[in-house]
Parts: C-alpha cells; structure tokens; sequence
C-alpha cells in the first residue's frame, strides 16, 4: 500500500506541541489555558494544511472534517485528547490526535475520497486535571454532558462555566457539540499502550479489546490535631496514621485480587507541620477492573474497611465518589477490521485491554468504538520520561490508514 505516512512530520508536531506547556522542562497542559489556546490553534492549522475544514466546538475541542465522495456522508470519527496531566509526558492522547490527521492527510494528498466523511476531533479535557472531572471533551461530542458539571471549580476557585467564557466559549452552546448518532459511523482512536505489554513482546502494534472501568474517591480522614512531643501515643487521634494503615490495606486488596488495582496518588496532611500530629488527612483513591463486579465488590470492601478503621482509632471518615466508568467493550467488528489491517501490514496481531480510561468511553455513548494500541517505553505514561520509538510510530499510522482505507460500516458486506 503505498501510502507515504510522514513520520517525521508527526514526531516534529510532538515536539511542537510539547512548547504548549506550562512548564519548560515537562509537560503541563490543563483545559482552558493559554496553552490549550496555543495547541489547538495549531493543530487547526494542520487540520487545515491536510483538507479538513475545521473549527473549535463549544467546549473547545478541535474538530476538523474531510468530505467523502459527495457532501454530508456519515462520519467515521477517529481523535484523542491535547490535554495532559501535570509533568506528563508528550505521546499520552496527541500522538492519535496528530496520527489521524496524517492519514487524512495522505488521502488529501493523492486526492483520494472515500464512501465516508472522516472527522478528526481534538479532545479538549479527558484527564480531568483542572476541574477533576475526566472526558469534558468527549461528554460533549457524545451528546452525554450534565449541565450540572458547569458549577465545577478549579484550584483557584473559578466556576467551569467562568473559565469557559474567559476562553471565550459559550456554555449555553454545550449542546451544539454532541454530534448526530445517525451521522457517525464509529469512533476509532490510535494511543501509546500506557503498559509494558507490547513492548515486551516486541509488537510494534496491538488490537485492544476494551477499557477497564474506573472509580474514583475523595478520602477525609478527620482527627485530632496535637504537640508531637507532648501527647503520648496511646489515644492520640492521628489521621496521617489512620490513612498510611488504610493506604496498605488498599495496596494488599489489589495485590491479592486478580484483575485489581487500586492506588492512592495524591495526599494531603494537615497542619502539615514537622512537630504536629495530623489533625485531618486528605487522600484520592482510584480503583479500576476489566470486570465491574470484581471493581464494584472491591469497592464496597474499601469503603467498609475504611470507616471501620476510623472507628477503631476513633476518627471520622469522609468517602466521596467522585466518578464511577463501567467497563467499555471495544466492538467485535472493529476489533477484526484493526486486526485485518495488521495482518496485511505483516505483523502480528496482538488483543490486549486497556488499563487507563480514554475518550472512547463517553463516545462509546455515541457509537461504537474500537481502538489501536502501539508500544511505549517500559510501559511509562503520565511521566516526562514517556517514549516511543519512530518505526512503532510508522507502523501504527500505517495500521489506522488501511483501516480507514478498507473500513466497512457495519452491516455492510464484510466478505
């Protein structure tokens, strides 16, 4: 297939994307800053240089169209995410954002149209840093965004609502994102593997099957803040105590329960000084299975487990759920329509789920969704060391353009 993927190309807009950052030696890009204004203006005009006319929606994704043979066909969608999370790395969702629009690209270029429209979408939020709700993008092209989510604050105390018109968004025009179910085909994403998995295996390309469901917390622990010299340890009320014995007690479900995990990343103590005892404990916890009534049990004994040891170190305890995902299944018939186009393209055709949440779990809302995983180093993401190399690149946009080149919608003849 001669389809003259720029792998260069691609790898020079990481690097260009990457200056979009909060941070000159890492990768901090949040929804609504002036380095999301500066990514998507950039990739608007790439969207542009490939033939797709373009523009950013009303919760400021990046959406750019590629007619097929006539005007106003149904789309297939294909897009991840130009968000990061704080010090993260510069593959983590833009390497398929960039990846689409190089093989729309190439098509544009060989002036190529096919039975279907391609939309490429830039999401705008999916991890969920600044407001601490993941997929604010992609709930709004699914058509699934609560009203609600708008009295969100950030760090800083601004509304949602307030940054989305400080950036110059309207969000009374929310509703005008969700794209029409009837006019879309499927929805298709190309993503680091964010695991160790493919690379181990020296697999330069994977199919994946489908993406864990997820469950996130809010913890307060509530003590009795005290002299660190002068109460004696026997009835003190020591909620940084209380939540390094839960912190274990988590870790030790996860280890010993089969498709598990469970992790506590962020903590916060308070006073926070050296020669005080803790008085209050702040800690998030996310929880995640393949399967959700491995996760939904696991759940239930984490939020028993916790209020009886508050109860035993004579604590109060606050659990709030912040978001809960059901598992998402990856559709059959994509799954073998990504794993015909690896076959042709040579390689070895590798099933693999995902353990990291992705935009295709709010599109899964809107149609279905398939997805194409290739190798990072060591398995590394949300990290400034996050890696890949320029032929796993090559072979993953090449993979996603034969797949966009053969695609068939589903009910159409797949002999």
């Amino acid at each position: 297939m001669n389809n003259s993927i720029n792998v260069l190309r691609i790898l020079s807009r990481v690097e260009q994307l990457a200056h979009c950052s909060e941070q000159a030696d890492g990768m901090t890009r949040v929804y609504l800053s002036s380095e999301h204004r500066m990514a998507n203006e950039r990739v608007l005009e790439w969207m542009n240089e490939a033939g797709m006319t373009c523009h950013v929606d009303a919760v400021g994704n990046v959406v750019g169209r590629y007619e097929g043979l006539s005007p106003g066909l149904p789309s297939l969608v294909l897009g991840s995410h130009l968000d990061t999370v704080r010090d993260g790395g510069r593959y983590d969702g833009i390497l398929g954002v960039l990846a689409a629009i190089e093989c729309v690209d190439v098509l544009n270029a060989q002036s190529q149209r096919l039975g279907f429209a391609i939309t490429v979408i830039g999401f705008a939020d999916e991890e969920g840093v600044r407001f601490q709700s993941t997929y604010l993008g992609s709930r709004a092209v699914a058509g699934v965004f609560d009203a609600e989510l708008l009295q969100l604050k950030d760090a800083q105390g601004m509304g949602l609502g307030e940054a989305m018109r400080e950036f110059g968004l309207n969000p009374e025009k929310i509703h005008e994102a969700a794209m029409d179910r009837q006019a879309v085909l499927a929805y298709m994403e190309l993503h680091i593997e964010q695991g160790p998995v493919l690379e181990r295996e020296l697999l330069p390309v994977g199919v994946v099957t489908g993406i864990n469901g997820a469950a996130r917390y809010a913890v307060t622990f509530k003590g009795e803040a005290g002299h660190a010299g002068t109460v004696p340890m026997v009835g003190r009320r020591d909620a940084l105590a209380a939540a390094a014995e839960a912190i274990v007690w988590i870790e030790n479900l996860a280890l010993n329960t089969p498709d598990l995990t469970a992790t506590v990343g962020a903590i916060r103590a308070l006073p926070g000084a050296l020669n005080v005892i803790a008085g209050q404990v702040e800690f998030s916890m996310d929880v995640r299975s393949a399967h959700d009534a491995i996760r939904e049990k696991a759940q239930k004994a984490i939020e028993q487990e916790l209020n009886n040891l508050c109860d035993r170190r004579h604590l109060s305890c606050h659990i709030t759920l912040l978001q809960s995902t059901k598992a998402t299944a990856c559709a059959g018939w994509l799954q073998a329509q990504v794993a015909s186009a690896i076959s042709v393209e040579g390689h070895k055709v590798r099933y693999l789920p995902s353990g990291a949440g992705h935009d295709a779990v709010m599109m899964n809302q809107l149609t279905d969704v398939g997805m194409i995983f290739i190798p990072c180093l060591r398995g590394i993401s949300h990290n400034p060391r996050e890696s890949v190399t320029s032929h796993d690149v090559q072979v993953g946009c090449e993979v996603l353009l034969r797949f966009i080149s053969q695609f068939k919608a589903l009910g159409e003849n797949h002999d």
